[in-house]
């Protein structure tokens, strides 16, 4: 689930470690499937640890550590990953390890229920592979209004589900696709190729706001409790959703009809039917 503005609190609540150096990385011992960790652990040892972390950065809805060799240490959440500095959730889940000396933290952790998250350590040029322009596109909170027009004007695809194309647009998921849409007075299933400029203008600029304000409350913990910030504390922006898992409640917005659930592309949308009418035109 952790979307941009959940990985952006994690990003901000491990800065610390900018300037401290990587005394040992290690798997922590988990009974359960085993995560992706890239290279061996072997290769991952020999090139960071002695190393010193940099900075911090995000790309999309990942966890960057930058090292003073070039290399970047990419966490990757997934569905339940979390990247922390606290004591985790549990200890069954952990999944990865990174001790460090020289700062103010010790050690930060890659926990992760699922296990569908990975920790890979990438070179510059793998990065701009596996990362770069070709695979990713301008981040959610850097990408204009004309540039996210330009990218998905000429899709035939519903907005929601092409809100979800990283290569499009990095950082939003199903969960803010949804609140954006609601906010912006934009049905779902609109087709990209009938938006009016307005109707992007509307969509950039509340994808801006949602983004921003969500991080402010430091993302969204949902029903299951299993996102939590770097502190191991829940977020808040749930108590700000619209209609995200809201299906048969009065909206908030209107308070006339109920909120509706559909699926598109196989992931569950929410949507109210009178702010977000699909006859007239966005």
């Amino acid at each position: 689930m952790p979307e941009l503005p959940e990985v952006e609190t994690m990003r901000r609540g491990i800065l610390a470690v900018v300037g401290s150096r990587v005394k040992a990385v290690k798997r922590a011992a988990c009974n359960l499937r085993p995560i992706e960790v890239r290279p061996t652990m072997a290769a991952f040892r020999k090139r960071t640890v002695g190393r010193t972390i940099t900075d911090v950065d995000r790309v999309g809805k990942r966890v960057v550590v930058r090292l003073d060799s070039g290399d970047s240490m990419i966490f990757e959440p997934r569905m339940t990953g979390l990247v922390l500095i606290a004591d985790p959730p549990d200890g069954e889940h952990l999944r990865f390890r990174v001790d460090l000396a020289g700062g103010e933290i010790r050690t930060f952790w890659f926990w992760d229920r699922r296990g569908l998250g990975s920790v890979r350590l990438l070179s510059p040029r793998q990065f701009a592979v596996e990362l770069g322009g070709a695979k990713l596109g301008p981040d959610a909170l850097a990408i204009s209004c004309d540039e996210l027009r330009e990218r998905l004007k000429g899709s035939r695809r519903e907005i929601k589900v092409a809100l979800l194309d990283q290569r499009a647009v990095a950082g939003v998921g199903n969960l803010y696709a949804s609140e954006i849409l609601h906010r912006s007075g934009v049905h779902p299933q609109h087709r990209c190729d009938r938006l009016p400029r307005v109707a992007w203008e509307r969509i950039h600029a509340v994808m801006l706001e949602v983004l921003h304000t969500a991080i402010r409350y430091e993302g969204s913990t949902l029903s299951d409790g299993t996102y939590r910030n770097a502190l191991n504390e829940s977020g808040g922006y749930q108590n700000q959703h619209c209609v995200y898992d809201r299906a048969g409640e009065i909206c908030p917005t209107c308070q006339q009809v109920t909120i509706v659930r559909i699926v598109q592309a196989q992931r569950a949308t929410f949507y109210c039917a009178a702010c977000q009418t699909k006859k007239r035109r966005p």
